[in-house]
């Protein structure tokens, strides 16, 4: 989508579709009241009016969008508003339209114009890849939308610059997520890997059995022996290590499909086991984000792919397994298995003695049923890495709250026979799962973050969120780069 930034306002230009975003406290243009007559637009949240000016104005239509209260304007308020906008306009078959504040905002401009592209990408997005038939109304995309200010323009298209890169990422991560389990395989992950460094300039580097054997991860062998699909190690390595540069490791689940292996798990919704590999996409996305906007930082992406089924070679309950680490793991239940590939990355990303690693998992079930589909649970051996994740949760909408770490949840996860067991029953699930990842940082600061239930949705929660793949944790984790350290 090509969106460019004018000074103005959008109501004087000629175009198919104005988008005029409103304010409950501020009065509207004189010329837009008398086309109200009896409509009631108050500039409530969301709140959508539709008018044909029919020669008042220079648009063809015009849309007043509410923002709310003007005290209340959040970046996740206009990027809601932003999709509800191209939503709008894709529906009315408007291939470019324009988009216009009625009001001086608060927030820099800068955050405005990030949160207008966000929403306008992010709200645009589709997934039809394998839909065959479809009529040209159905695949129309909206090509173009100019954003109208009063505030400082080049400001404004930094912003949405920005914007646009980081949604594109996310998109990214969504269209992998999303992509079918017989397409999306250990090795197809690899394979978009490799595109990836070669689109970016990322270092790349895919390992295969022979290798993860001659190197001994131990855990992810172990859950992908029993797949037809074998498994990968994949890292991406984005700037070099220096004195004034942090680093900063990224380590993603990719079980590209989990069926719980011989702890097999129910038939219903099974399907969307293909999205437990989320984490995983939300680190390629990110590297793509922080290639394209040129961070200064060191950032490696570390992704443990493989794909747990049932078979005569796949583990099962009661095996003991020797990790990256050396440490053993007592297998109990072998759908869970995401904590085990995620053991082996964990201990990877020590050799690049980093500032800071964070895993990204949908690790639990248990996770879901304390925060639903709303936050993702983050667990930490370190305050303030936790804390800058907080924030960046709040300024990106990908909010995350904060559990415990307890020695008592780690000690839950020791086995009488082994250094550790992979599970420890039903009760504080994703905290003795968190437990068992600390097992493997040894001292560098980590964060865990456990995004089984916003990974995916079953229904759209935000106009720029649709149902399936949410791409959570790529918008979240360049707002923690962008801003890290500060």
């Amino acid at each position: 989508m090509l969106i460019t930034v004018q000074n103005g306002t959008g109501l004087h230009a000629p175009t198919d579709l104005a988008v005029l975003v409103t304010c409950e406290e501020s009065p509207l243009p004189t010329e837009v009241a008398e086309l109200l007559e009896a409509t009631d637009h108050r500039g409530r949240f969301k709140q959508t009016t539709l008018l044909y000016p029919r020669g008042t104005l220079a648009p063809r239509r015009l849309l007043l969008l509410g923002l709310g209260k003007l005290a209340t304007v959040t970046p996740d308020g206009l990027r809601q508003v932003a999709a509800l906008a191209v939503q709008q306009a894709r529906e009315l078959q408007v291939a470019t339209c324009t988009l216009s504040l009625q009001a001086h905002l608060t927030l820099p401009p800068a955050v405005v114009g990030q949160a207008l592209a966000e929403g306008l990408e992010l709200g645009a997005y589709r997934y039809q890849r394998y839909k065959t038939g479809l009529s040209s109304e159905q695949t129309f995309t909206v090509e173009g939308v100019t954003l109208y200010t009063s505030a400082d323009a080049a400001a404004l298209h930094v912003g949405v610059t920005t914007g646009q890169t980081v949604a594109r990422a996310t998109c990214f991560a969504r269209d992998l997520a999303n992509g079918p389990p017989n397409s999306i395989t250990p090795a197809a992950l690899g394979q978009a890997a490799q595109e990836l460094g070669q689109r970016t300039g990322l270092r790349v580097t895919v390992l295969e059995p022979p290798q993860l054997v001659e190197q001994g991860f131990g855990g992810i062998l172990a859950v992908g022996q029993g797949s037809a699909n074998p498994p990968r190690f994949i890292v991406l390595e984005y700037g070099q290590p220096a004195a004034d540069q942090p680093t900063l490791c990224l380590v993603g689940k990719g079980v590209t499909f989990d069926t719980g292996g011989i702890s097999i798990k129910s038939a219903d919704k099974m399907d969307e086991m293909k999205m437990d590999m989320s984490g995983a996409a939300a680190v390629l996305g990110t590297m793509q984000a922080v290639a394209e906007l040129g961070l200064p930082l060191h950032v490696v992406g570390l992704v443990c792919a493989a794909e747990n089924m049932p078979s005569a070679t796949a583990y099962r309950p009661g095996d003991i397994i020797t990790t990256l680490s050396g440490k053993t793991v007592e297998v109990l239940n072998t759908d869970a298995e995401g904590r085990i590939v995620l053991a082996d990355g964990l201990f990877y990303a020590q050799r690049y003695k980093p500032q800071a690693i964070i895993d990204l998992a949908t690790l639990t079930g248990a996770i879901v049923v304390a925060l639903g589909p709303h936050a993702t649970g983050l667990m930490s051996t370190d305050q303030a890495l936790a804390d800058q994740l907080i924030r960046a949760g709040e300024t990106t909408g990908e909010r995350v709250w904060q559990m415990p770490l307890w020695n008592e949840y780690r000690e839950a996860m020791e086995s009488d026979i082994a250094d550790l067991k992979n599970a420890s029953g039903r009760y504080g699930g994703a905290l003795t799962a968190a437990g068992f990842l600390a097992a493997f940082v040894g001292d560098y600061p980590w964060c865990h973050l456990d995004i089984a239930g916003t990974a995916w949705v079953e229904r759209s929660l935000k106009p720029y969120q649709p149902w399936g793949a949410t791409g959570v944790g790529v918008r979240l984790l360049v707002e923690l780069l962008r801003s890290y350290g500060q």
